[in-house]
């Protein structure tokens, strides 16, 4: 009870200024980044992949990695032979993105769906065009890729590519092994290898009477896994998980399933079907391979309370993938996950797995934060980032409190060090609600520097910096700067590139920055065109894109631990020049 007064407490206790957060959009300055490390390459940061050729349409897939999206406007689709006709692609709505230099745009977080109409049968190359950013302020230049799309023959078989992978699967495999180890079916494991193997522990009839009672069950989560992909691809309901009426709802119940894993409600069948398979269960003779294979079956549909809101959660993940066969793979992979303990009791290693102990409660626990974070990573889509750090503050500070932050009473040393781990998440919880009001957004910065506003007045002069647009004008112009011991910042730019204008109009127009620049030669390299040309330059400087800032020394050697890569504000750029500036 005191734990729950102090959460109350510190929930009522922040600022009425709340009211005032949704009012503000997301804060794309999450400050100064100046290594290429920090970014994947475009083709890791948004994989495409074919999904199926029929004689009807294409499916493509592309997935964002968190913290990357995808323009709508910037695809393009082209056939090669270009005699090839294809329809007009299919693309679902996009979240709203409004960009005070850009205006409105629609973008794509997560999994997106493309359809393209098909109406010649002819194999061809698929040309695919598309352009995103990352979160943290770095544009990708255009990409482009191509697909082999096969002919079809007489029988209309279509080509099919599933957009699964084997780490995906083992990832899968190991939640199932992690299930096992909640207090529910931990201490389940000695009744049922009791029930499954009538004392016929060891060898290969011990070994062949658990795998006949896992696979059965595996193959009943294979069979969920695949009618909710089925379910999601024909819904299409990854591409309407871009809308606030589908994201919400979702998140809801996240929440709940993490209700039920702290104990507050149970979620089982209803009493009617429970007691009818209760019985079937009880009737099957153990020892056998067609008992144990009846035992998979029934427990697979009498799952547990702590496993059932985990596995309704990985369900409603694979009904978002659309795929049938990757969501049955994948279930499958669970289900061998949770029975390959009692495989290992069954050889004779029971001496290997832990005891039971309070250690469990502290894992299933652990499963309903985890799908607290998973509710709050589906409402940040949505929520303004201020919101979202207030959220991420409340989960962290609720941990904090139950782990004991502000119990201030003798406990073991072990508690004691759960105690200190809960103070840090406090402190943190604390720190992400001061950076919420103070209009910061990153969770990983939550007490950042505020964006800086740019000048309400008339932009400063530009005509001090010289544009260059191919790799033997940029070279001419750091020669012409070598030679004359002149430094040089050169600035990566594009007309495409939304935090490009940020610099531009709030960081480079800053009076602190334009004095601490003076004596410097400025170039600004345009890259909007993208060509082979500039591409080869951008690797060259081991560059994604832009924007990027570059200082060179009047030797003409650039200072690379100033390098200044993605978004940042005018304060954190006047110190990096003023280290810069130490340099030279």
């Amino acid at each position: 009870m005191r734990r729950l007064l102090c959460l109350l407490f510190l929930v009522f206790a922040l600022p009425a200024s709340a009211t005032g957060l949704l009012e503000n959009r997301p804060s794309s300055s999450l400050g100064s980044i100046n290594n290429s490390a920090d970014f994947l390459p475009v083709r890791e940061a948004f994989q495409l992949s074919l999904v199926e050729s029929t004689p009807q349409s294409i499916k493509l897939q592309f997935v964002a990695t968190e913290g990357y999206y995808l323009y709508r406007h910037r695809f393009q689709f082209r056939a090669d032979p270009a005699d090839v006709v294809l329809g007009a692609a299919k693309l679902p709505d996009g979240q709203k993105k409004h960009d005070e230099y850009f205006g409105d745009v629609e973008v794509y977080h997560g999994i997106l769906d493309v359809e393209l109409p098909r109406t010649d049968q002819r194999a061809f190359t698929l040309i695919v065009t598309y352009q995103g950013c990352a979160d943290k302020g770095l544009c990708y230049p255009p990409e482009t890729e191509r697909l082999s799309i096969g002919g079809i023959d007489g029988s209309g078989t279509p080509t099919t590519v599933y957009p699964w992978s084997w780490r995906e699967l083992a990832l899968f495999f190991l939640a199932g092994l992690g299930l096992t180890f909640t207090p529910c079916v931990l201490p389940m494991l000695p009744i049922l290898s009791g029930v499954v193997l009538r004392g016929q522990v060891g060898g290969w009839r011990g070994f062949n009477l658990s795998l006949a009672y896992v696979l059965p069950m595996a193959a009943c989560f294979a069979l969920l896994g695949a009618l909710m992909g089925l379910f999601g691809a024909q819904l299409n309901l990854q591409a309407r998980l871009q809308s606030a009426w589908v994201l919400v709802p979702f998140a809801m119940f996240f929440a709940v399933f993490a209700l039920a894993m702290f104990g507050v409600f149970e979620l089982k069948l209803p009493h009617a079907i429970s007691s009818r398979l209760d019985r079937i269960a009880g009737r099957t003779k153990g020892g056998s391979l067609w008992g144990a294979a009846v035992l998979g079956v029934v427990s697979s549909l009498l799952v547990s309370p702590c496993v059932s809101a985990p596995l309704a959660g990985a369900l409603l993940y694979i009904s978002a993938s659309g795929d049938a066969l990757g969501g049955g793979l994948k279930l499958f992979m669970l289900g061998l996950g949770m029975g390959a303990p009692l495989l290992l009791v069954a050889t004779g290693g029971a001496a290997w797995l832990p005891k039971s102990g309070p250690w469990l409660v502290y894992v299933k626990n652990a499963i309903g934060v985890l799908l607290l974070g998973l509710a709050v990573g589906l409402l940040s889509r949505v929520l303004p980032g201020q919101v979202t750090l207030l959220l991420i503050g409340l989960l962290a500070g609720g941990v904090g409190l139950f782990m004991g932050a502000l119990e201030f009473v003798y406990k073991p040393p072990r508690q004691r060090l759960g105690q200190l781990l809960g103070m840090f998440l406090l402190f943190y919880a604390l720190a992400c609600w001061y950076g919420a009001f103070s209009g910061q957004t990153d969770p990983l910065n939550p007490i950042g520097q505020p964006r800086i506003v740019a000048n309400s007045g008339p932009a400063q002069n530009t005509s001090a910096w010289q544009t260059v647009s191919t790799p033997a004008d940029l070279d001419r112009a750091l020669a012409d700067a070598r030679a004359s011991g002149t430094p040089l910042l050169l600035d990566w730019y594009a007309d495409w590139c939304i935090s490009c204008k940020v610099i531009e109009h709030e960081v480079l127009d800053d009076p602190v920055v334009i004095e601490r620049l003076k004596g410097y030669r400025l170039i600004r390299f345009d890259i909007t065109a993208s060509n082979a040309e500039q591409r080869a330059l951008l690797d060259r400087y081991q560059l994604f894109g832009p924007p990027a800032l570059m200082f060179f020394g009047k030797d003409g050697v650039e200072r690379a631990d100033v390098r200044v890569i993605g978004e940042i504000n005018a304060r954190d750029f006047a110190e990096r020049v003023a280290r810069a500036n130490d340099q030279i």
